[in-house]
């Protein structure tokens, strides 16, 4: 064998091991895309609320080819821990990222799953948002938002590219979507890819793309039936927040500033609506219940057009693999760090414990192996994200990981001994939205919490009669035995996960400026 042939030879078994599995099977590859705040009630594969007005067609298109997940939580339902979680496959207090607000920096020298999977072979590459409050560390090429404390803009963005910043023109969403086209045009053909995918839309105050601005202009869009909750039962906790449409400020509601303001004293003015007393009025005529109404509909109308661009840009993701013949061999992820309040309750916002707050959107189609239509009602928890991926990709974790893997459960082999029930726990408090730190189990039927930072207070929901969580049952005494059998379970749950801060150590994580992005707001 002559040095020319050898070397090919060489170079070409190099290449195929790159991309098996140990059983011999080509590794997949992957495309997470993960959006922001992205409610399953604003999918139309998951819910008829909006399917006629605003559907989501190319999303309902990984569903309708794979599986969709619908019951899929969140473990710290706010953008910053909940996406430690999901790369970590860890809980807050273990990763050590509990909040947003005075959050520190999220230790990127930890294990993640992105670091598996290029240590793998992989090729891998970040897009978008990543709210991190550190350097992404497991990507060979990165771009992400830095601008507004990492959470990002709708126009003309400043990213970090591997390190430089670099303003961009244009709609966040489409020149996001454009950059990770570019570099899938130049992955290796040799090795399999990661490619995730992440959307600032359809997080606050959004702004939708020139062309949607007034896509449901003249429209009233439907109210949730809890729109007026009067919080009956509960307080001191759904009763005691700044997520009412009282609380969106000038610049969500896209009032008009004065021309001469500008810098600080603009970003004031366009801020104001977020505390307390400062109530927005577009006009003097426009009070009480027409008020609320209105900010609703202006709220709702800018949050779905933001998605509406989410999803044609999907559809060019999609439809790119199809035209390159990626997609048999490649996964598509859709999922949402949380899900969102559309007027439910009467908010906007998450965090809560609740059930549109909680639940996560996730959808997935692997053409080879999961079936179309495919419908998971397994409790998932982001912590099982970043092991599920691994999995897939045929890469071992480490033990410490939280999570497990819920392959099988996509492809209807869910193990005999899968959990039965998750842990919950919210700590960020008081800013932002006032929501008080809490803590929690969920199971199939029955939900528990306990909120605890300056009020001692448990809440119960039988969510098969109640799935609107609006009847507190904590006293009933007909379910008093179901209540101490789920705290027996609740505080199981809390050791096995190894958190075993007392009440007074919880409430320090909630007070300690830990610093990083958003620790000097007021």
């Amino acid at each position: 064998m002559n040095k020319f042939f050898l070397v090919f030879y060489l170079t070409f078994t190099v290449s195929v091991i790159s991309q098996n599995n140990n059983d011999g099977s080509v590794k997949p590859n992957i495309i997470f895309i993960l959006t922001d705040d992205h409610a399953t009630n604003a999918i139309s594969a998951y819910n008829d609320r909006f399917k006629e007005i605003a559907p989501t067609p190319n999303i309902d298109r990984i569903a309708n080819n794979g599986a969709i997940l619908t019951n899929a939580f969140s473990t710290n339902a706010i953008c910053g821990p909940s996406r430690a979680s999901i790369i970590t496959g860890k809980y807050s207090h273990i990763n050590k990222y509990y909040k947003n607000y005075q959050g520190g920096n999220f230790d990127g020298s930890q294990w993640t799953y992105p670091k598996a999977l290029q240590n793998g072979g992989y090729q891998t590459a970040l897009f978008g948002k990543w709210h991190l409050a550190s350097e992404p560390q497991g990507f060979d090429f990165y771009k992400y938002h830095i601008a507004h404390g990492e959470q990002g803009v709708y126009w003309d963005p400043t990213y970090n590219e591997n390190g430089i910043p670099k303003k961009e023109k244009g709609y966040a969403t489409n020149i996001t979507t454009d950059f990770a086209l570019d570099w899938l045009k130049n992955v290796k053909k040799d090795a399999p890819f990661c490619l995730l995918l992440q959307y600032k839309a359809p997080h606050r105050e959004w702004a939708p793309d020139k062309k949607y601005e007034s896509l449901y202009e003249n429209q009233d869009l439907p109210y949730p039936d809890t729109f007026n909750d009067d919080y009956a039962g509960r307080e001191q906790t759904a009763g005691d927040t700044h997520m009412t449409m009282d609380f969106l400020n000038r610049r969500d509601l896209k009032i008009t500033p004065p021309d001469s303001l500008e810098g600080k004293q603009l970003r004031k003015w366009l801020d104001y609506g977020n505390n307390p007393e400062e109530v927005v009025y577009p006009n003097i005529k426009l009070k009480g219940e027409d008020l609320k109404a209105w900010k609703y509909q202006r709220y709702i109308k800018d949050y779905l057009a933001t998605i509406k661009s989410v999803d044609d840009n999907i559809g060019r993701v999609l439809n790119y693999l199809k035209e390159h013949d990626l997609e048999e061999n490649t996964i598509i992820i859709y999922a949402s760090d949380q899900g969102f309040f559309l007027g439910d309750h009467g908010w906007f916002d998450k965090r809560f414990m609740y059930e549109e707050s909680m639940r996560m959107p996730f959808i997935i189609r692997y053409p080879k192996v999961i079936k179309p239509k495919t419908v998971v009602t397994d409790i998932i928890s982001n912590i099982d994200i970043a092991p599920t991926v691994l999995d897939m990709a045929g890469i071992s974790k480490p033990n410490d990981v939280q999570g497990k893997s819920f392959y099988k459960n996509l492809v209807g082999k869910t193990p005999k001994n899968w959990r039965q029930s998750m842990y919950y726990h919210y700590y960020e408090y008081p800013f932002w939205h006032h929501v008080q730190p809490h803590y929690g189990i969920r199971n199939e039927r029955y939900k528990l919490i306990h909120f605890y930072y300056d009020i001692d207070v448990w809440e119960f929901y039988d969510l098969e009669k109640d799935p609107s969580e609006l009847k507190n049952l904590i006293h009933s005494k007909k379910h008093s035995s179901i209540i101490n059998k789920l705290k027996k379970e609740l505080y199981i749950l809390k050791k096995d996960y190894g958190n075993s801060m007392t009440l007074e150590e919880l409430k320090t994580i909630s007070d300690t400026n830990f610093g990083g992005l958003e620790s000097t707001k007021n």
